[in-house]
């Protein structure tokens, strides 16, 4: 949300026959025994028949299901996952049809979220069928079944859909919820006949019941966790391709569909190029991606099997408001759902400590699949920026490895995070390099077919890759980087030329951003490095290593930004690199300005460093570059928050340095132009503005108030900038009329995002007023815990007490196995000592196990104290030499 050869014609006959293809015996046990679970092993699922009558009008449901189980030991109960659910008949009874049912007696437990099902006698061992008949919820937010209200030309409609991911099937059928119960699943439900029904596998059958009702049965799915089902149900339509001889589908609102166009073509190229990187057919009948109107504050998309289901913004594109970001998000979205059809889905993480097996891979072969397919985007200098993402939260105290330990479904929630989806996609790009492309797939290939509908841990796939990384150590490698936390660090101790050859001589540390003395742990890293303009070269430094570079001239380490550690140059090293910065590849440039800056900012170097870099990029570097400074000045102006007179002198340099880049890009797109261009235009229109350059935020006022009578004033690729600058900067007036847009708009993509934009507001009385509407029903359910957060980034001690204030209400907002990450996030743009006062005392009301997001937002307000205590005096000094 982020596999002995067996054809792919295998494959898909053992789905179709609800056979699987098996790990041996002893492997399958040990892998089960060393698998966490909050249920009892006593009894196991096999197939799932489920009947679901959801009443969308007063949100519940009737439910029915009948499972296959398998009693492995005597047992008098069966315990099994279950929330908010109320049973009103519960049998058992001998698979064979032979023998009399017994009657259970039924004892919820919803802080455990099970039922346990007493029977008057022991159950042997053998095969039996668990009969249940309950009663459960609809919600309003994106867990279990839930439904989400939206407009429309002809008014207000109500669409269902299910998310289950990670432990919320449990809120739609009575189930083994874990991922390592995997089972097979046959859904039926009772629906309005004039609406359409949507699962994961094709309709099967479809019978009129009469008084407007329809029963819809789907074909059996393949053996899968329960976290993979899928169900949706509404006033759709359905647009379809077909790739390779699978039928591919968006369902969307109805009206829709040319939104979907773009969609629906990337998705038939995206599941062609999987089949071939693979080596394994996509194995359903069919492919849906499922459009919904709303948000969530923690997801945008959700890969359940043959039935994707991703929010309208991150899937649909509005000629009238989508920009070339929002294209380019569409199709790195779908393409990590659907490589998650064979890393998540196909082959499943035995328990929640190894999702970045599914979240890692996902991300790590979208980005991969996108350099693929639109070369023209030059999407790979963006893996620069997500591995900088994750080093900033891998370099705090509370950082945690990508293999972790997970205990409960709100820590299970909490491991969707930057270290599972970013570190583990940047560590997946170094281990592919230091294996080599080509018997990376192999590993990659061979790892599937052998875990084919089965579940597995990460030793697992460094097994498949041992067998064909050459006796490379490609299994301590990876144990160092998804077994242990941390950032390495390579410093450069020295680099001496003779005859034609430098050599150079390294050494490892540990690169921490808030514990300057820590004991460094150790990693064995692979490194690459090169003379400028030479031939690479490859090691692996374990402590210390000496390596032998063609050439002479300036040394370069971590050449092509593979690796996932940063380098700390000597000074008269750094000083050849930044001599000759313009030599460099822009993602060298973006690699050698992001360890400065994160180098800088920890004092490990001089925060000149950077800004001389910053300041010498030439007017014709990448727009990547001039892309990767504006927002390390924007970053830098944040810390000047509150000292008016400081961020004055500060703003006039840094929008002098800008805005000649602006002027060559200008406001109208050129022929041809690249999409680095584009892009660029709208984060130098952002940057300005956020600096406060009068300029820019005159001109943005003006195309807003000229938009009624000059349709070119704000053309669809800027709509969204400019509609966020003005909202920032709004008074009253302009306020109530974004507000009254807002009310009256009738596409939900478009006014969700009005809504948004109302909690931008700089003026504390303006963000006060999005803070009391986001307590309506106004802005939609799913809207409204994201209203608070955006009015936290610039108002973040007003959000957060207001949502402490109001905590019941908010709580209804957010899903409660998110409450923990949401609250304290309010508080993360803080330089006030007395949030992580707060915070702690927010921390006090929670379960220990829960504290790591709370901990991590305190270290980064402690991190952004020390900044502006310790290094913003360098920058003034800088400033004072340089002209500022």
């Amino acid at each position: 949300m982020r596999k002995s050869l067996v054809s792919a014609i295998a494959l898909a006959l053992a789905v179709s026959a609800g056979a699987t293809l098996a790990m041996p015996a002893q492997h399958a046990a040990a892998a089960v025994s060393q698998t966490p679970t909050q249920l009892p092993r006593n009894v196991r699922p096999t197939h799932y028949a489920v009947a679901i009558v959801p009443h969308a009008d007063r949100l519940n449901f009737d439910g029915k299901v009948t499972v296959d189980v398998q009693v492995l030991k005597p047992t008098a109960s069966i315990t099994l996952n279950a929330l908010g659910m109320k049973f009103s008949s519960v049998t058992l009874a001998p698979a064979t049809g032979k023998g009399v049912a017994l009657v259970a007696k039924v004892a919820v437990d919803e802080k455990k979220q099970t039922a346990t099902f007493s029977f008057v006698k022991p159950i042997a061992p053998g095969h039996y069928r668990l009969a249940m008949d309950y009663v459960g919820t609809i919600g309003t937010q994106a867990n279990g079944l839930f439904a989400i209200d939206y407009p429309t030309e002809s008014g207000q409609k109500r669409a269902l859909y299910t998310q289950f991911e990670n432990s919320d099937a449990r809120r739609f059928i009575p189930s083994w919820d874990e991922p390592n119960y995997k089972a097979t699943f046959d859904l039926a439900v009772t629906v309005p006949t004039g609406e359409m029904a949507v699962s994961n596998m094709p309709v099967a059958s479809r019978t009129d019941l009469g008084h407007g009702l329809a029963k819809v049965t789907f074909r059996t799915t393949p053996k899968m966790s329960t976290y993979l089902l899928f169900f949706g149900l509404g006033d759709f339509d359905r647009a379809t391709t077909t790739s390779d001889g699978t039928e591919i589908g968006v369902v969307m609102q109805k009206g829709k569909g040319s939104q979907a166009a773009f969609a629906l073509e990337s998705a038939k190229a995206v599941l062609h190029d999987y089949n071939d990187y693979f080596g394994i057919r996509y194995p359903l009948p069919k492919l849906d991606n499922i459009a919904a109107p709303g948000s969530s504050q923690f997801f945008s998309a959700m890969e359940n099997w043959g039935a994707i289901f991703t929010f309208e913004y991150a899937m649909l594109l509005d000629p009238s408001i989508s920009t070339q970001g929002d294209k380019m998000a569409v199709f790195n979205v779908e393409a990590h759902e659907m490589a998650h059809q064979w890393f998540g889905d196909l082959v499943t993480m035995n328990w929640w400590d190894n999702l970045w097996l599914n979240e890692g891979f996902a991300s790590w072969m979208a980005e991969r699949e996108t350099e693929k397919r639109h070369p023209e985007w030059n999407t790979v200098l963006d893996t620069v920026g997500v591995r900088e993402g994750a080093m900033s939260r891998d370099a705090v105290a509370t950082t945690h490895p990508i293999v972790q330990k997970i205990d409960t479904v709100e820590q299970a929630s909490q491991a969707f995070d930057v270290i599972t989806y970013s570190k583990g996609e940047a560590v997946i790009r170094m281990l592919e390099a230091y294996v080599g492309p080509e018997a990376w797939r192999q590993g990659v290939h061979n790892y599937l077919k052998a875990h084919a509908y089965g579940n597995t841990v990460s030793d697992d796939l460094w097994h498949a890759m041992d067998g064909v990384a050459g006796g490379k150590p490609i299994t301590q490698v990876a144990h160092d980087f998804t077994l242990q936390p941390g950032v390495p660090l390579i410093k450069v101790d020295s680099a001496m030329c003779s005859n034609g050859q430098t050599t150079l001589k390294l050494s490892q540390g540990e690169f921490t951003k808030d514990r300057p003395n820590k004991q460094p742990l150790r990693w064995h890293v692979p490194v690459i490095a090169e003379t400028l303009g030479g031939q690479p070269a490859n090691a692996l430094v374990d402590g210390q290593a000496t390596m032998k570079l063609q050439g002479c001239g300036p040394v370069l380490v971590n050449a092509g930004q593979t690796g996932y550690y940063r380098t700390l140059y000597a000074p008269a090293q750094l000083a050849t690199l930044k001599q000759d910065f313009g030599k460099l590849a822009p993602i060298d440039q973006l690699g050698l300005m992001s360890d400065s800056w994160a180098e800088g900012m920890a004092g490990l170097q001089p925060v000149s460093d950077f800004l001389d870099m910053a300041k010498a990029t030439p007017a014709n570097a990448a727009p990547e570059i001039w892309a990767e400074v504006a927002g390390s000045l924007v970053g830098l102006d944040e810390y000047y928050r509150g000292d008016d007179a400081r961020q004055q002198r500060f703003r006039a340099y840094a929008t002098a340095q800008l805005k000649p880049v602006f002027a060559r890009v200008g406001w109208d797109a050129k022929p041809g132009e690249s999409t680095s261009t584009t892009l660029l235009r709208t984060q130098l229109i952002g940057a300005l503005a956020d600096l406060g350059d009068q300029d820019m935020l005159k001109e943005v006022r003006r195309r807003y108030d000229a938009q009624a009578t000059d349709p070119k004033a704000v053309p669809a690729a800027l709509r969204k900038t400019i509609l966020a600058i003005v909202a920032r900067h709004a008074d009253a007036a302009t306020w109530d009329k974004l507000h009254a847009q807002a009310r009256a708009e009738k596409s939900p993509m478009i006014k969700d995002r009005l809504y948004g934009m109302l909690a931008f507001a700089e003026d504390k009385a303006l963000a006060q007023r999005a803070l009391d509407l986001a307590l309506t029903d106004e802005p939609g359910a799913t809207n409204s815990a994201g209203m608070i957060r955006e009015v936290s980034w610039r108002h973040p001690e007003m959000a957060y007490d207001f949502a402490m204030a109001h905590r019941a209400q908010v709580d209804k907002l957010v899903d409660t196995t998110s409450s923990s990450r949401y609250y304290p996030s309010l508080g993360g743009s803080s330089f006030d000592p007395a949030m992580i006062a707060k915070i702690k005392a927010y921390e006090a009301t929670i379960a220990p196990g829960a504290r790591r997001p709370a901990d991590t937002v305190i270290a980064n307000i402690e991190y952004r104290m020390m900044v502006r205590r310790d290094r913003l005096p360098a920058v003034d000094a800088w400033l004072a030499k340089n002209g500022g």
